[in-house]
C-alpha cells in the first residue's frame, strides 16, 4: 500500500476505497478472514504477499502476468533453476542456468519474458484476476484448468488542478508548445531510449515539440546511458512525483507515451489514468491493450517499424492537435464507461462473493 512508489500501491488504496462502501476491508489482516485478495507484481516488494498467498490460497490479482523478474530478484541460482523447472520441465534446466547467469540483460532480454513462470501461483488460487486478454492467455498457458477472471483496470476519478498551477508548467514553453509526456517507473521496457532518438528528429522539425520525463530511472546502467539524452534541447526532466504533483502534470501535457515491448501481460496504470483524462496516449500495439477501441488511443508498432512510426504519430499531433483532442475525448468515454472505480468494485465484490460460496 502506499507510500510504497509502485502502480500496485496505488491500485490497490483506489481499490480499497471503492470497496470500503460496499463490504467490510481489512488490509493485511493477522488472522482468517471470509475472502483473502492479494495483489502481486513482479517487484520484490510483493515477496511477503506471494508467500501468504501460496500458504492462504486466495483471489490473486496479477498486475504483472510475467514473474521471471520476480524470481530473479529473490532466488540464488539453484532456486531459479528449480523453479524455471517446475514450470517447464526437467529438459529446460540447462536453459535456466543459462539465463540466471545472463540476468544482468532480463530488463530488455525477450527469452525472459518468454517465460512468465506462473504455474505455482496460478494453480495454488481459486481465481486469478487480470486486467487484459494478453495476462489470460499467459496464465492459460501456464495453468490450463485455472479459473481466469478479466476486470478492467480501474480509474478513479481525479480532482481538477487549477488551471493557475497547470499555466506555471506549460508558460515557460512559449505559446503553441505542443508537450508530450512520459511518466513513471522508467525501465528498459519503457522504451525511453527509442522515445528520446525519436524526439531528437520530431524536435529538429518542429521546434514548438517538448517531452517530459517523469519518474525514477530503475537501473543506474540505463540512467547513465540515458543521460546526455536528457540534456537534449526541449527534454524537462523530473523525478518521481507525489499524487498531487502527478495530476498537475498529467493534466499539462498534450499527449501521453506509453510504451512497453517486451510486454509483462500488464495494464498500464499511467495509460488508463490519462486517457480517462481525455489526453491521447500511444500505446504499443498488442494484446495488452487491444481492448481498447480504435480512436481512442494510438497504436505502434514494436519492432523495426517503431521509431518510425512513433515519429509519424508526433508530428501528425503536432500538426493536428485538434485531432489528438479527439481521440482524448473518445478514450476519455471508453475509460469511464469500462473503467471506471464503481463497476471494477462491483466485479470484485462478485469475484469475491462467488469465492466465499465456493469455500
Amino acid at each position: 500500500m502506499p507510500p510504497s512508489r509502485t502502480g500496485v500501491a496505488d491500485y490497490s488504496a483506489a481499490l480499497v476505497r471503492a470497496l470500503q462502501d460496499r463490504i467490510d476491508v481489512v488490509v493485511n489482516p493477522a488472522g482468517a478472514c471470509d475472502a483473502e485478495l492479494y495483489h502481486i507484481g513482479n517487484n520484490p516488494l510483493h515477496a511477503p504477499m506471494y508467500e501468504r498467498a501460496l500458504e492462504r490460497p486466495g483471489v490473486v490479482v496479477l498486475h504483472d502476468a510475467v514473474l521471471n523478474h520476480f524470481y530473479l530478484g529473490r532466488c540464488d541460482e539453484r532456486a531459479f533453476a528449480e523453479e524455471f523447472v517446475y514450470n517447464y520441465g526437467e529438459w529446460h534446466r540447462e536453459q535456466a542456468v543459462a539465463l540466471w547467469r545472463g540476468r544482468a540483460a532480463s530488463a530488455q532480454d525477450e527469452r525472459y519474458f518468454r517465460h512468465p513462470m506462473l504455474r505455482r501461483i496460478a494453480e495454488d488460487a481459486p481465481v486469478v484476476v487480470v486486467h487484459n486478454p494478453g495476462a489470460a492467455a499467459m496464465v492459460r498457458g501456464h495453468a490450463p484448468a485455472a479459473r481466469i477472471e478479466e476486470i478492467p483496470h480501474l480509474f478513479e476519478q481525479p480532482g481538477a488542478p487549477d488551471p493557475y498551477d497547470v499555466g506555471r508548467v506549460r508558460d515557460p514553453l512559449g505559446p503553441g508548445a505542443y508537450l508530450f509526456g512520459v511518466f513513471g517507473h522508467l525501465r528498459e521496457s519503457k522504451r525511453l531510449a527509442s522515445i528520446l532518438r525519436v524526439f531528437e528528429r520530431v524536435r529538429k522539425e518542429r521546434e514548438r515539440a517538448w517531452l517530459l520525463v517523469a519518474g525514477e530511472i530503475i537501473s543506474d546502467d540505463l540512467k547513465r546511458a540515458l543521460e546526455p539524452m536528457l540534456r537534449q534541447p526541449g527534454v524537462l526532466r523530473k523525478g518521481y512525483l507525489p499524487e498531487h504533483e502527478f495530476w498537475l502534470h498529467a493534466a499539462a501535457v498534450d499527449a501521453c507515451i506509453n510504451l512497453r515491448y517486451p510486454a509483462a501481460g500488464e495494464t498500464s496504470g499511467i495509460a488508463i489514468r490519462l486517457m480517462g483524462i481525455g489526453k491521447p496516449v500511444l500505446v504499443t500495439a498488442g494484446e495488452e491493450t487491444s481492448r481498447f477501441p480504435a480512436g481512442a488511443c494510438l497504436p505502434i508498432d514494436a519492432g523495426l517499424s517503431e521509431e518510425e512510426m512513433l515519429a509519424a504519430c508526433m508530428l501528425w499531433l503536432i500538426g493536428r492537435p485538434e485531432a489528438g483532442r479527439v481521440i482524448g475525448a473518445e478514450a476519455a468515454r471508453h475509460i469511464r464507461k469500462n473503467h471506471a472505480q464503481e463497476r471494477v468494485a462491483e466485479r470484485y465484490l462478485e469475484v469475491l462473493c462467488s469465492e466465499m460460496k465456493a469455500r
